[in-house]
């Protein structure tokens, strides 16, 4: 039995979410689906991130147990081949037997692309949230910086069915900045691990603080003892990317 690794991107505007739902299409579900047919069997593909419905991948990491002995690269094709356009598979390696895609990793980096424009082409607006309003955006780079280091991020996570088993909400944020890039405004975070839509209420949270109905002080008071969910609005998903995983 192998255990193969693999660096995928995808464009999930037509997905409910990495996770598997029945009779409904996710990225998992779908890969699933294809290498099952490759391998003769079910198999079961685990994933770096459970990215939400309609959220996107530049470099997701999963991973899978295969027996068939197809060459890495042959394998690679094969999948490309199989898959639908939104989904393409960049690299495909051998993994040791005991590496997990989520458990392994060191860190994650999402980025957000937010619109500034009245208008918003029509190739972008898939990829990127459209917010044209008034926004002092200095007010929100500079806020983008209290995210850093470890807290508990209660008020920015959504309410997730793995609630039930007491886990900490406790994350290390190694770096969260925002930056113009032409017509878009660009929010990047890197951490230890990231909370259901936490990502989106954070930048939710900041254009609060750009639209000047929340300051500085009152993100300070969210991150020492928020209310579930109590931060700024969910941004929607189109925006978001899962830029990076890194492991050792």
């Amino acid at each position: 039995m192998r255990r193969i690794r693999i660096k995928l991107a995808y464009d999930g505007t037509d997905y409910h979410g990495w996770q598997i739902q029945p009779s409904l299409p996710t990225i998992q579900g779908t890969l699933q689906q294809v290498l099952s047919c490759i391998e003769g069997k079910p198999v079961h593909v685990t994933g770096a991130g459970r990215t939400d419905a309609g959220v996107h991948a530049l470099a997701q990491v999963a991973a899978f147990d295969l027996e068939n002995r197809i060459p890495t690269e042959n394998l690679r094709r094969a999948m490309n081949r199989l898959l639908p356009p939104a989904i393409r598979v960049l690299e495909v390696e051998e993994a040791p037997r005991d590496f997990h895609p989520r458990r392994d990793a060191l860190s994650k980096t999402y980025e957000y692309r937010i619109w500034r424009t009245e208008i918003c082409p029509p190739f972008e607006r898939l990829y990127v949230y459209h917010f044209p309003y008034p926004l002092d955006e200095e007010r929100l780079i500079a806020t983008a910086r209290l995210f850093e280091g470890e807290h508990d991020f209660t008020a920015f996570a959504a309410t997730d069915e793995k609630d039930r088993l007491g886990g900490s909400k406790v994350r290390r944020i190694f770096s969260s900045y925002a930056f113009r890039e032409g017509d878009r405004l660009i929010y990047r975070v890197t951490g230890n691990g990231f909370l259901k839509h936490m990502v989106r209420n954070i930048v939710g949270t900041l254009l609060e603080v750009g639209r000047g109905r929340l300051g500085e002080e009152d993100v300070r008071q969210l991150l020492r003892c928020g209310r579930p969910a109590s931060g700024g609005p969910t941004a929607p998903p189109s925006g978001l990317f899962l830029v990076e995983v890194r492991y050792r």
